[in-house]
């Protein structure tokens, strides 16, 4: 659309970097230190039983095994505050040593996530709890380099803890279907990037002086050329390089144009 087809994954690596986050927790029991599975999931959907048998015909179905961790994106929001100048630029060069690419300033979004923790006991969701909550005092913040083009541009990531909640469903007797839920929001304060061009390095500039009017029926006359190249002339041409310029003067009775 607009520039033609592209497609930098930005939601995808912040969704599974948002995941990382949570992939190492434990709840320690007298029989020993369990890790908690997470999932990319809706809460809906770990509240009800899931399948786990292959047989069609039996089609059995048993409750989840708890403690477990499942997180979802719960809405998307553009920030006002974060809009910075749309012309501003970084460059990177490209295989071609001619060309280098150009990148434009991003546009700022939320995204929302919600991380919920399902347990049998109080006592599983406090630890899971009290690992989560320390964290984020309460934001912290991720270092990610989200474009393949630009390998060394980095973007730092807010995540900041916006609320929790809690729930303790009952489903039958009170010691057969417990499920304690906590439920954390996050709010994700990241960039979309657009389409990333590539473009021409200049390698000449060429300013021509003349005598106005000079010339017959008033057309002005050619008395010079001045070309500038950048020295050495395979320069990549980026904001950091650093290299001279060369200067030639060409005069009217030059052969240049």
């Amino acid at each position: 659309m607009f520039r033609g087809h592209f497609y930098h994954e930005k939601t995808r690596k912040c969704v599974a970097a948002f995941g990382r986050l949570f992939n190492d927790i434990y709840v320690v029991r007298k029989s020993g230190q369990q890790k908690v599975p997470l999932a990319y999931a809706p809460r809906e959907k770990y509240l009800d039983r899931i399948r786990d048998n292959a047989n069609l015909d039996t089609d059995t179905k048993v409750q989840i095994k708890l403690p477990r961790l499942s997180f979802e994106i719960t809405g998307m929001q553009y920030d006002l505050n974060r809009q910075l100048q749309k012309l501003n630029t970084m460059k990177s060069v490209t295989s071609d040593t001619s060309k280098r690419n150009t990148l434009y300033s991003g546009v700022p979004y939320v995204l929302g996530f919600q991380l919920n923790a399902y347990t049998k006991s109080q006592d599983d969701a406090l630890q899971i709890v009290e690992q989560i909550l320390p964290t984020f005092n309460p934001q912290y913040t991720l270092t990610m380099k989200p474009l393949t083009k630009f390998p060394d541009y980095k973007e730092d990531i807010p995540i900041t803890i916006t609320g929790v909640g809690f729930q303790d469903d009952f489903q039958g007797a009170l010691a057969e279907g417990r499920t304690i839920i906590y439920s954390m929001n996050f709010e994700m304060r990241m960039m979309y990037h657009g389409f990333i061009p590539d473009s021409n390095i200049i390698r000449e500039a060429n300013t021509r002086v003349f005598q106005i009017g000079e010339g017959s029926a008033d057309s002005d006359v050619r008395l010079q050329t001045i070309q500038v190249n950048p020295d050495p002339l395979t320069t990549i041409g980026l904001d950091d390089s650093d290299f001279g310029f060369t200067t030639t003067v060409f005069g009217a009775d030059s052969d240049y144009r």
